[in-house]
Formats: C-alpha cells, sequence, structure tokens
C-alpha cells in the first residue's frame, strides 16, 4: 500500500522551499506519493519588496500549488517546514496551523508521523527552537513525531541536528550535505509511515 506524504512549508526567499522540495524527494524514494504545497504569503508588498531575494522567490513559488485543509486529511503523514523568525515558527505557515481546529477535533492528524524542517540566518538563529515549536503543534495533534535523530551519517555530515533539518542561510541556497539530510529525513518519515499503516491494517 502506498503511504500519501504531505509536505508543507513556508519559504521567504527560497531556502526552506530547497529543503521541502528535497524532503518530498526522499520521501518520493521510499515509495510515497508525495503533495509538495506553499502556505499563502501574508507580508505585504513593501516589505517583500525590500528584499529582492524575497519578491523573486513569490513570483517564482506561484507554480507550487497552496495547502489546503484537504491536504491534511488526504496525507497518511506530514512535513512541515519553517523558516525561524525570532526563534519560532512564521506567521504564515502559524496562520496555516491555526486553522486545523475542525480537524484536531476529529482527530484526522491523530496516530499519524509527522517531522519538521527549517532555516534561520545563522546555525544558532533559532533553529531548534522552531523544530520545538512545530513539534508543539504535533504534540497537540497527536501525532507521531519522526525526528531525524542520529540515525544516519547523513545527520553528522549535515551539522548533527537531531531534530530536523536546518539550514543556515547565511551560507547562502541549501547544497549538499544539507539537502541529503533532508532527503534522508522525507525517506525516514516515509518508511515509518508505511510501517504504520501495514499494522493499522494488519
Amino acid at each position: 500500500m502506498t503511504v500519501k506524504v504531505a509536505v508543507i512549508y513556508y519559504s521567504a526567499t527560497g531556502n526552506v522551499h530547497a529543503l521541502a522540495q528535497a524532503v518530498a524527494e526522499g520521501a518520493e524514494k521510499a515509495g510515497a506519493e508525495v503533495r509538495l504545497r506553499r502556505v499563502p504569503e501574508l507580508a505585504p508588498d513593501e516589505a517583500i519588496d525590500a528584499n529582492p531575494a524575497w519578491r523573486n522567490h513569490v513570483e517564482a513559488g506561484k507554480d507550487t500549488d497552496v495547502a489546503t485543509l484537504e491536504d491534511l486529511e488526504w496525507a497518511d503523514a506530514y512535513a512541515l517546514g519553517s523558516p525561524t523568525r525570532y526563534g519560532n515558527v512564521a506567521a504564515q505557515l502559524k496562520q496555516f496551523i491555526d486553522t486545523t481546529g475542525a480537524l484536531w477535533q476529529q482527530a484526522v492528524m491523530a496516530n499519524k508521523p509527522a517531522t519538521a524542517f527549517t532555516s534561520a540566518h545563522n546555525t544558532h538563529g533559532g533553529n531548534e527552537s522552531t523544530l520545538l515549536a512545530l513539534y508543539n503543534c504535533f504534540h497537540h495533534w497527536g501525532s507521531v513525531i519522526v525526528s531525524p535523530g542520529y540515525t544516519d551519517a547523513s545527520v553528522y555530515a549535515a551539522g548533527g541536528n537531531p531534530y530536523g533539518t536546518a539550514h543556515p542561510g547565511a551560507t547562502g541556497a541549501p547544497q549538499e550535505p544539507t539537502l541529503a539530510a533532508a532527503r534522508y529525513q522525507g525517506e525516514r518519515l516515509a518508511t515509518i509511515a508505511a510501517h504504520l499503516t501495514a499494522l493499522r491494517s494488519s
């Protein structure tokens, strides 16, 4: 049985988008059907236009479908990505999460595996606290948290973050080995989702 993975993210200048693509690739490698979805941009045009990289990514990102609550209903597993904002989840992704109350009441996300990824300007710019904030959401959803841990060499090569793939944006766009760690994270999520799905159907 093919598992379904929703990779839902917010990205301002493209770093988290690159990680999301890598996570999706990893899940597909494990045999999952994947929906790659972005959440809507909420920032005013004057803020976006003040940063050419932000404006360029907004325009380029229009080709990616916008996330809906139906994507959460459809999926067997979730990967959520956000840049860090003062050590927390970006408002754009948080706004989407805040619309999930009705699904939470129906236990739609319960018992489904979930993981998270992020990017901050520098290595210690709030990456881990942002991942933990996303995991707080998963706790409330009743999801099964699937962090990468120290379960693969790619995690060490990308800086050794056991909570999830994290990219220091000051170094430029994500490259290997960070993308390899993100692919591994997606593959691990899809593999565990397949195991859980098989147990439920046995």
